[in-house]
């Protein structure tokens, strides 16, 4: 299930976003963090069946959603939850395009092979 991020998600978040390559350093991954909180076109969601196992951030504008960050803990990886977690946002955001950004591009072309 798709959960919309909260403050209390924190340190999950954070953790979660630190397998970005991106996202490695401390002060750029809180940095992430700061913006996801404070951005109105910014949205986080965690996947939590069990227990929460992936992060998608997106970039919401008229026409499209980026995709900014998908992130699945190594444990659950090749379950298809990066794969689910991207459908529930089509699903969420029907009338809008979803597009990729540098980093999750390659991820976002082996969804759509799919």
């Amino acid at each position: 299930m798709l959960i919309k991020y909260k403050k209390s998600y924190e340190k999950f978040a954070m953790g979660l976003l630190s397998f970005m390559p991106n996202e490695k350093e401390i002060k750029v991954l809180r940095n992430t963090m700061k913006n996801y909180e404070t951005a109105d076109n910014l949205q986080l969601f965690l996947w939590k069946d069990e227990e929460i196992t992936g992060l998608i951030g997106i970039e919401i504008s008229q026409q499209h959603i980026e995709i900014q960050h998908i992130s699945v803990n190594p444990s659950f990886r090749q379950q298809g939850i990066g794969k689910t977690m991207v459908r529930a946002i089509k699903e969420q955001y029907p009338d809008k395009e979803l597009k990729a950004n540098e980093f999750t591009e390659s991820f976002l072309d082996r969804c759509e092979e799919v």
